[in-house]
Order: structure tokens, then sequence, then C-alpha cells
């Protein structure tokens, strides 16, 4: 672009995750010229090689390297057209029913039951090709699980998946080159573009101007995409609707740098992070754990946590599936240095494991900030709660591994916690849950512009709409009262759709 203008449009929105891009399609669809506003580059499936460092540069931001002001959780996010969808390993699970109901009868979140999103279900279902995974999809680590669930008597199933005509390379977390992974990307942009939506990527939002109480106009600067630097190139975009869908950590962030944090005293409160704590295993087979498809099977047997009748933890609280990772991030999550690090990766093809994603606990949840240079903190609190369901969350999966043949399992703590049998297990117990003690990721962050009808409480309605303004909407995970309890994909799509409704209407 050579100079500065101003881009006029029926809806502005910012970001082109699963969020934004539904919304955009759904809009365009019933007539609305539409802009999507992308802060990171356009990479289409030719241009993925399947080499980690390269992709995570295009499709990772800032190469998966940022964490939580602790330095305890990675943050895990896209900003690339498509969103993190690039990226994700295409897990389609359904609103579970009972988080619906909770977010209905403890928030007041109205026009999002089961009925109400069915018919966005069963289109999602059909243009992202859901379907269980199939046996030829499940690798070693997912048959070994698979078959340890069974035998452990715990409830699992085949992983709904969103994918079509998969080549089983394994570099799903590298975007897929085949265009196989029904990502944003390849389902949703291309048919909003179809029907007139116009795409800004390497634009990066800065300023809303507000005018009474509507958004007047949306202020960007155009990103030099081989410095990463500003071009100097500003664009303002005029509209009649305007909506955020920059992410579970990216929305609130920039409502809070234009300095909403007063009118809006919930904005980048209550943010749950799913946090994903994991366990290396080497097995006598090999497993070759970077092949196929990542998560076939799921076990499903403790997604509710379990209570005492007088409040206390039994159990439970997460699901549990088989771990995907390729060899270069397995070796920086590999935990050690020199001889016994090398050792372990000498026997790379032999090391599997699982993953775990905790439900956040809803009184435990965390919370994103920015100082007066606009720079970002997240602070997410494990409190008492939380570390039982994490302890607890890692017991299972070493039991399940342990019941599926491993030799022994290495947690990713800084001592370096190895278990050699069932009967160590009680060395779980003694796991320093202290800042930066242990490695785990956050790729499913939520909450920030929590959905509600406090306006002390919540960022906007149960419309999407920003409380006090008539023309702003959220549409992504960053609106949902607590964590979903499953990837959050599917939820954020049919929330999006539901969105689009009520800007329609509106």
């Amino acid at each position: 672009m050579g100079d500065s203008r101003t881009v006029k449009a029926d809806v502005v929105i910012v970001g082109t995750g699963c969020g934004g891009s539904t919304l955009a399609y759904e809009l365009s669809k019933n007539g609305k010229k539409v802009i999507l506003i992308e802060e990171g580059g356009y990479y289409h499936t030719g241009t993925f090689d399947n080499r980690e460092l390269n992709m995570a540069g295009k499709i990772s931001a800032e190469r998966n390297m940022t964490t939580d002001v602790s330095g305890t959780i990675n943050l895990v996010y896209g900003k690339n057209v498509g969103g993190a969808s690039v990226h994700y390993w295409a897990d389609s699970y359904r609103t579970p029913e009972d988080r619906l109901d909770l977010w209905k009868k403890e928030y007041g979140i109205y026009g999002h039951s089961s009925e109400d999103l069915s018919s966005h279900w069963k289109e999602l279902d059909e243009v992202l090709n859901v379907h269980p995974a199939k046996e030829e999809y499940h690798n070693k680590m997912n048959q070994l699980v698979r078959k340890a669930c069974k035998s452990l008597g715990w409830e699992g199933n085949p992983v709904p998946q969103a994918r079509k005509n998969c080549q089983k390379s394994g570099h799903c977390m590298q975007g897929c080159m085949y265009g196989a992974k029904q990502s944003q990307l390849v389902t949703h942009i291309p048919k909003a573009m179809a029907l007139g939506t116009d795409i800004y990527a390497d634009c990066k939002a800065t300023r809303l101007e507000l005018k009474g109480d509507k958004v007047e106009f949306l202020e960007a600067v155009m990103i030099d995409r081989p410095s990463g630097k500003k071009s100097g190139i500003t664009l303002r975009f005029e509209a009649s609707v305007f909506a955020i869908a920059a992410g579970g950590f990216g929305s609130s962030t920039f409502l809070l740098r234009n300095g909403w944090k007063k009118k809006l005293p919930a904005l980048g409160e209550y943010l749950a992070i799913n946090p994903s704590p994991f366990v290396h295993a080497l097995y006598e087979e090999p497993i070759v754990q970077w092949r196929n498809i990542p998560s076939a099977f799921g076990v499903e047997e403790f997604r509710l946590a379990r209570f005492k009748e007088n409040g206390s933890y039994i159990e439970g609280g997460f699901l549990i599936m088989a771990n995907q990772l390729q060899p270069g991030s397995l070796s920086a999550l590999i935990p050690g240095f020199g001889f016994e690090h090398r050792e372990i990766m000498k026997q790379l093809n032999h090391v599997g494991g699982t993953i775990g994603w905790i439900d956040d606990v809803p009184s435990e949840l965390g919370n994103i900030s920015v100082n007066s240079s606009g720079k970002r903190a997240v602070t997410y609190h494990f409190g008492k709660l939380t570390k039982e369901v994490l302890k607890d969350c890692i017991r299972k999966q070493v039991l399940l591994n342990f019941k599926a043949g491993a030799k022994w399992i290495l947690l990713p703590d800084l001592k370096r916690t190895k278990i050699f049998s069932e009967k160590e297990i009680d060395k779980i117990d003694r796991l320093e849950l202290r800042p930066a003690s242990m490695m785990m990721a956050a790729p499913h962050p939520a909450g920030g512009c929590r959905m509600g009808q406090d306006p002390s409480r919540s960022v906007v309605n149960w419309k999407h709409r920003v409380h006090g303004l008539k023309n702003l909407y959220v549409s992504d995970s960053s609106v949902f009262p607590t964590g979903v309890s499953v990837d959050p994909s599917y939820t954020i799509m049919a929330f999006s759709k539901q969105a689009a409704k009520f800007i329609l209407e509106d």
C-alpha cells in the first residue's frame, strides 16, 4: 500500500481466527460488506514447508516463546491470517451441555443453548468435515492410550476431527501444507472472500475512536513484514459495526491499550487458560509420536471434577490425550541438559507421552493487564484447588502411561522427576508447584471480555455487544465466562455464528 487512506465497509472485524473468520463469513453471506484486519501475515498453504523453526516464525505469535509473568506458562496463540486454527490440532468438540447450562444459570448467558446452536453445529460439521477420528489415524501413542484407557476402565472416545484427505504427516502444529486440516485458512476465509470480504494482513489495529455511545472509526498501521516494524502507513476504517475477535489473549489487550479499564472494570479479568501439564514416557517399542494426527483418542473419564459432600476435592477436572511434538520442540520440552538430555534424545523414536487439558477453576482465574507503554502482562493464579487438579492430572497420566507399557516416565519439572513404577507415584505429591518450577502450555485462553449481564463483572452482554456501546461487539473465546472444558474452537465458531445473527438483528 502506497499511502495512508480511509477505508469504508459495513462491518470491520479485528482478527481472522475461528471467531473473526466465521463472523465475516456469516455477515458477508447476508449481504454485508466486511473487512477483516490481521496483524500477522498471510501465508497460504503453498508457503508451508513442514520445518518447525520456519513455520513458528509464520504462524505462531512470538514463535511460542511468550510466557506469563511467572515464566511458568507458555502462551500459545496465532498471529497470521487464520489465527490459531492454522496450528491447532483440529479437535472439534461441541460445547458440553453442562457447560452451556452453567453459563446460562450462573452468568445469565441467554441465546446460546444447545437448541440455539444446533443448526450451527450441523453446518459446521459439513463445512469442516467433522467426524470421529478413524482407526487409520490412530498413531502408536494413540493406540496405546486407547488400550490403556480400556484396561483401566476409564471412559474414552475417538476425538472429533476437522480434516479431509489427511496425509498423516504429523505436522499439524506447523500448519497443514496439504490443506487437509480444515482451518479457517481453507474454509471460512476463502468462503468469505468469495462473497466480497476484504482482508488487510500485516495491519495492526491501534485505536478505536468513540463518538458518544458509538465507535466512529478504527485506526490501524501497516506492518513491514520483513522487519516487523511499522511502515508509516496509517489506515482509518469507518463502518456501521465493529467487532473485536483478536483471541483470548488479544481482544482484552487491545481494549486495555485503548484505556477502557475504567469504563469496563471486568476488562482483562477472569482469564482461563486451560493449563496443559504433560509427561514424557520411554517405551520399549518405537512410538514416533510426530507422525499421523495428534489426538485421535481422548480420555474423557475425568472431564468434570468430583467433590465430596463437604466440598473437598476427590479427582478429575481435565481431559487426557496422546501428546504430539516434533523433535525440535521435544528437545526444548524434555527437561535437563548435557549427557542426561542427550541420552534421552538418542532414544527419541521410543519417547511417547500424554498431555492433560485442565478445566480452569472459576474462582482461581487469571488476568491480563497492560502498563503505561502498552506492554501486556498475563498473570495466572495457581490456587489451592488448581494445584490439586494439576497433581491429579499428572497422576492419572502416569498411571495411563505405565498401563500402556512405559519403562519410565519423566515429568517436566525443574528437578527432572523420573518415575520408574506405580510404586513411586507418590513423588507427584512432592512436586513444588511454585513459579517457573514446571513447564506447561496455555493453548486455549478464554475470558478477559467476559459475557454477562452485570457491567461491573462482564464486558459484553449475551448478544456479544460491549456494555455501554451500540456498535461494538466481541466474537471469540474472550467472551466465555469460564473455560469450555474441551477444545474451544468449535464453541468459538458456533458462538460467532450466533453473534452474526444478533448483529444482523440489531
